[in-house]
């Protein structure tokens, strides 16, 4: 529960019956509180007032106990719409951390779906395990004790999320447990470490290669003041998504050495000529060809591997 005094002072505290809140502006009883609607106003024995709200999962996220540091709201809302995270998706995350994307990515899968989190630390681990219950079910979670370097145990997965230091060495491992047209989406501090990424994502079967970073800032609207706010939240880390392509078998040198080839011309030249550009379809032609009529086509374990 949340506990709004002013506009910049908020509490987060577990509702426990026969407890009591105490602060300088008085106490009230959480018997009060519970049962009481979303949004309710409590008055304290001091007789000051009390906004009181369910926290969102950003409030959680950014006063959730941690031992590694943790992806925050500006970068997980970005990672849910880049890697295209879908309900019934199947999701690998390596570097599961504190739990703090764990946990978007749960609810952004739905019942229907299940994430599967690799980390090599049990004391992280464990601690995200009560991070994430303590807002989402863990009934559609598996965290496992290994090292994504040494291999992908899991198959035919829609998405592996990424945030581990050389992102570029699960690539091989990626391209065999992904299915065609999968996303594997890796976050990362540096430039450098963005830089061998892509260079790896080249040489790989993936394309679309992408990067971005994400700038958050405020805004002050009070009265006739309205402005920036002084300060804002700048660099965190890089996004990187890349697709895996489609091979009509297992994954040989000559695919590699076919899909560098293609990455090479579209990176040289994305404006230009493409050796393929004759089977490509130009975006206005394809808006034009776009039935308005029909349906979208959901993503949905039969379908999510076919056009």
């Amino acid at each position: 529960m949340l506990i709004h005094e002013r506009k910049d002072k908020t509490h987060m505290v577990t509702l426990v019956e026969g407890k009591d809140h105490h602060s300088h502006l008085g106490h009230f009883a959480f018997d009060d509180v519970i049962g009481q609607p979303d949004g309710t106003r409590i008055r304290t024995s001091k007789g000051s007032t009390y906004l009181v709200l369910r926290p969102r999962l950003m409030d959680h996220i950014l006063r959730m106990p941690r031992g590694a540091q943790v992806i925050y709201p500006k970068d997980i809302g970005p990672i849910l719409l880049l890697a295209d995270i879908f309900p019934g998706a199947r999701i690998l995350e390596s570097g599961v951390g504190s739990g703090a994307l764990t946990t978007a990515l749960l609810r952004a899968v739905g019942p229907e779906g299940n994430v599967v989190g690799y980390e090599l630390r049990e004391d992280f681990a464990n601690r995200a395990r009560k991070n994430i219950a303590a807002f989402a079910p863990l009934d559609n979670l598996e965290i496992k004790l290994r090292d994504v370097y040494e291999g992908i145990d899991e198959t035919d997965l829609d998405r592996i999320v990424l945030d581990l230091p050389e992102p570029w060495r699960v690539l091989p491992h990626a391209e065999q447990a992904l299915r065609p047209g999968g996303i594997l989406l890796a976050y990362l501090p540096t430039i450098i470490q963005v830089d061998e990424l892509r260079k790896a994502l080249d040489a790989s079967m993936f394309v679309q290669a992408e990067t971005i970073e994400v700038f958050h800032r405020g805004w002050n609207v009070s009265g006739r003041s309205v402005r920036p706010d002084h300060r804002m939240v700048g660099h965190t880390g890089f996004l990187t998504t890349a697709r895996l392509g489609a091979t009509s078998g297992p994954i040989t040198p000559d695919d590699l050495a076919a899909n560098q080839l293609d990455n090479a011309a579209d990176a040289g030249d994305p404006q230009g000529d493409h050796p393929h550009r004759s089977n490509m379809i130009d975006t206005d032609d394809a808006v034009d060809a776009v039935d308005t009529d029909s349906a979208p086509r959901p993503s949905t374990p039969d379908n999510r591997s076919v056009l």
